[in-house]
């Protein structure tokens, strides 16, 4: 291998594990200083994550095929670790089958004004129809809302954009949030956290606390299938 740096890094980028290390490293930096602040909500993994490899792929030149064809073992794994979520569903499914009530009515409120509020927001700015509808679906996790958002005919891409804003937003907020309202049961603040912002809320939940994190991951799930019945629906009446 010659001392070239710019040799190095073509040989480097030669390798399919290039971007798989460079994606676990980032992500493994900006956890450790995640931990030194205590979790400090700024400090979010996932978003700082995100800017630095992108930076990184903006430095080098290169196409986002290219990063993904290396980093998709990390894609491979969210299915595995969407199925782990059933570990500690299971564990504390004593506790969670006594809010099945107030779960299934925080679930309905919180999906419709999820969708309504989006939608009448981007009315009111005058948005157009397709980048309305690309909204509608934001806060399911992106498979689902893209999925949403080629039936209705809209732009997958945006629907993706917009999904990751909403979950790092509510990762973000979700702490602060809870606190300055006075709510400190773990089961209503995870599960505000997942339905507001999915996955990355659901992530952040687990970091705070484990049952959080459970109801978190339920009201994730939950309110994909609900919100796939209920966009529709608003677009039929809501959408001009």
């Amino acid at each position: 291998m010659s001392a070239n740096p710019f040799s190095l890094w073509v040989y480097l980028a030669q390798s399919p594990l290039l971007w798989l290390t460079v994606t676990l490293v980032v992500y493994a930096i900006t956890d450790a200083v995640s931990l030194r602040t205590r979790r400090h909500p700024l400090a979010n993994p996932v978003l700082h994550a995100m800017w630095i490899v992108a930076a990184f792929l903006l430095v080098t030149g290169t196409p986002y095929t290219t990063y993904f064809a290396g980093a998709q073992f990390v894609h491979f794994l969210l299915g595995p670790a969407t199925v782990a979520l059933a570990v500690p569903l299971y564990r504390n499914r004593r506790i969670v089958v006594q809010a099945v009530l107030p779960m299934l009515a925080a679930l309905m409120a919180g999906s419709i004004t999820a969708i309504v509020s989006v939608v009448w927001l981007a009315e009111a700015f005058g948005l157009p129809r397709e980048i309305v509808l690309s909204l509608a679906s934001k806060s399911v996790t992106a498979g689902v809302a893209m999925g949403i958002s080629e039936s209705l005919h809209a732009d997958p891409s945006l629907t993706a954009v917009a999904v990751v804003l909403t979950g790092i937003t509510g990762a973000i907020i979700v702490t602060p949030l809870m606190n300055s309202t006075g709510i400190t049961d773990f089961r209503a603040r995870g599960f505000a956290a997942g339905l507001a912002a999915h996955g990355i809320g659901t992530a952040r939940a687990f970091q705070v606390d484990a049952l959080a994190g459970t109801f978190s991951g339920i009201a994730m799930s939950l309110n994909a299938l609900v919100t796939s019945f209920l966009v529709p629906l608003a677009v039929t009446l809501l959408v001009r």
